[in-house]
């Protein structure tokens, strides 16, 4: 294993303890829970911006330059032997699949919230 991919895999370790030091604290402050369930009628953080988008965001910017940056450095020659490139190929797959996981996941909460609410607006009228 080269260089670029142990220092990448210990860069993706310290954004994951970044991305959970943020996202724990937020998550208890904010999502209802009754039952160990997510109570979408009481949890209107979903249907907001919130710091989970500001935090996808930024990993969505750093995956399209890690992945730019890599496409230049192969355009101009490079291989997997070099250390950048072992890097940024590493980081661009990482935070690939963290991003559309997360993407879907929300999109796939505020639909349930949406939902939750409408039903509570059929059920008030």
């Amino acid at each position: 294993m080269g260089i670029g991919y142990i220092v990448s895999l210990i860069v993706v370790g310290i954004q994951i303890i970044l991305i959970l030091a943020i996202s724990i604290p937020f998550n208890r402050k904010y999502i209802v829970k009754e039952d160990g369930k997510i109570n979408y009628k009481k949890t209107t953080v979903y249907l907001r911006w919130n710091i989970f988008d500001t935090v996808t965001i930024a990993v969505a910017v750093y995956t399209i330059l890690c992945t730019v940056i890599l496409f230049f450095l192969l355009a101009s020659g490079e291989n997997i032997e070099n250390s950048w490139v072992q890097f940024l190929s590493n980081q661009a797959q990482a935070w690939v699949i963290v991003t559309v996981c997360y993407f879907i996941s929300r999109i796939s909460m505020t639909l349930k919230s949406i939902k939750a609410h409408l039903e509570d607006k059929e059920d008030e009228a």
